[in-house]
């Protein structure tokens, strides 16, 4: 296509992703499933030109950003508790699924390298980030899943790519050495990690120095291709490189960041990274076409490879749970030998782990940058579309009901070692009102600022009340901020008066606008914190 045409159908596509998504919310189905279906709809639908492309730049313009969007709100102190339950999944599930798929491949097609089999194994392996951050960012679960689901999600695209790497030469060059491929993980992990740490501690570095909004904005936009993109040149992980980038920033971020900067680069953030899940999906959807036209159409595909398939399919699946059932209940005998008393193995919580194992565009990605030379490529292709169309429609699409059958989305509230939102209120307040207290008086003694003293020492005896009794402030609270908004939405009505019947000019609409866009935002989020 013409670059003209390119950028028209790249706005049809956008309009898709608005009507798809707007489907999926009214019908209360994942959008993920939604975006993937509409793809495959569009590719097909007749007149629409094929789509292809370099799969390496589907990685370098995708991954990037949304693996910095997993890592910026990665709770550390959660990631490091649970880094052990996260490698076992990201890698020994891995690793482990890369094996059982090329043992079932060959089993079924014995005429197939080893090295081939292993490599399409590596190709399926690796749950996605970017599937798995669109299906959990819309259920209830317990912190620790949702901290192994996600900790995972970032950590396991590394060794996936590292897996395919080596299965990959071992098929073109018939060479292979464990000892070769365990020294080369460990040494792209680290190297992964310091490039990141550099490039996360340079960025904080600088946004130090950035008082200018949209600057501030841009250069934190680009530090996830920085970090992708200056490991990759070094030759390290640019997935670790960009989650340990995402990492440092995230904790630093509330130190570097002014408000303004903050409320307005997550919203930009937000669009962006909505935007560009979308396309990965419906990109994903597209590359269907392509796979059905090289075999040969749908029923030529479905009578050589539907067996096949139908092996990797069962493969990838039952092997995730084997390893998670079986990791799960030697975790206490192996703890107690080290001195530690984990937690009974939870068959409920397995069976969610195992079941949460949706791929995407780590699958595609390096399904189709697999050589011609290598055998079994078209194989390869088909299994990767049927893992990705089953794990993210069927699981994917079934999380939600599997969560609330398995009673998992009833979140505890065990006893724990942090604060409440009304504990910590009382700290914050009182941390204001001693702020206040300081400067209320000039140098005579005087009170200067008397209504600002009484409304923050207001403020700190309405935290205490609410902190020891919750119940007694939490019936009048939607009433309060009801009457807040509605006050809000009088003064909004008036403002728009007086603009219409031009008695104030268009800069104080919008100053005035701005001051009841912060009212209404604040009153929203208070009105719907938790208690």
């Amino acid at each position: 296509m013409a670059s003209t045409e390119t950028f028209k159908f790249i706005l049809i596509l956008l309009v898709a992703i608005l009507a798809l998504e707007l489907i999926a919310r009214r019908l209360r189905l994942p959008s993920a499933a939604a975006l993937l279906a509409g793809g495959i709809a569009i590719a097909f639908l007749p007149g629409i030109p094929e789509v292809s492309f370099d799969p390496e730049l589907v990685l370098t313009v995708f991954l990037p950003p949304l693996l910095m969007d997993g890592a910026f709100y990665t709770v550390w102190s959660e990631f490091r508790k649970y880094l052990g339950g996260i490698l076992w999944l990201a890698v020994g599930a891995v690793v482990f699924t890369t094996f059982v798929v090329g043992v079932t491949v060959h089993w079924v097609l014995p005429s197939l390298p080893w090295a081939a089999c292993f490599a399409l194994g590596a190709v399926v392996s690796p749950p996605d980030a970017v599937a798995a951050k669109a299906v959990l960012g819309k259920v209830r679960l317990p912190r620790r899943l949702l901290v192994l689901l996600e900790g995972e999600s970032l950590l396991n695209d590394a060794t996936g790519l590292v897996l395919f790497r080596f299965a990959v030469a071992a098929a073109l060059t018939g060479a292979f050495s464990t000892q070769a491929a365990v020294l080369s993980f460990a040494g792209l992990a680290v190297g992964g990690i310091v490039v990141g740490l550099v490039v996360g501690g340079l960025l904080v570095f600088a946004l130090r120095y950035i008082d200018h909004v949209f600057l501030a904005i841009t250069a934190s936009c680009l530090s996830p291709w920085a970090a992708y993109i200056g490991g990759e040149s070094l030759h390290v992980s640019g997935v670790m490189s960009v989650v340990a980038c995402g990492i440092v920033f995230g904790w630093y971020q509330h130190d570097v960041f002014t408000a303004n900067i903050r409320v307005r680069s997550t919203a930009f953030w937000e669009v962006m990274i909505f935007l560009l899940e979308a396309l990965v999906f419906i990109l994903i959807g597209f590359s269907l076409r392509g796979v059905v036209e090289r075999l040969g159409g749908l029923g030529n595909a479905i009578d050589s490879l539907g067996v096949p398939l139908l092996a990797v399919l069962a493969a990838v699946i039952l092997s995730r749970f084997f390893w998670i059932y079986a990791t799960d209940y030697l975790r206490v005998p192996l703890g107690r030998l080290v001195g530690r008393h984990p937690a009974p193995p939870s068959p409920k919580a397995s069976f969610l782990l195992s079941w949460a194992g949706m791929r995407g565009v780590v699958t595609l990605a390096i399904a189709l940058s697999l050589p011609e030379a290598v055998p079994g490529r078209d194989l390869t292709l088909a299994a990767a579309f049927a893992v990705i169309l089953v794990t993210v429609v069927v699981q994917g699409g079934t999380i939600a009901p599997v969560i609330r059958w398995l009673g998992l989305d009833r979140v505890e509230r065990s006893a724990s070692e942090h604060l409440t939102e009304a504990q910590a209120l009382v700290l914050v307040d009182a941390a204001q009102l001693e702020a206040v207290k300081a400067r209320a008086y000039d140098e005579t003694g005087a009170l200067i600022h008397p209504r600002l003293l009484e409304q923050y020492t207001y403020r700190v005896s309405i935290a205490e009340r609410y902190a020891k009794a919750p119940e007694t402030l939490g019936t009048g609270r939607m009433d309060h901020y009801d009457v807040v908004l509605a006050a809000i939405a009088a003064g909004r009505a008036e403002l728009l008066r007086l603009h219409r019947s031009g008695r104030i000019h268009d800069e104080l609409l919008h100053y005035l606008e701005r001051d009841l866009d912060f009212q209404q935002i604040e009153a929203e989020n208070d009105r719907q914190s938790p208690p």
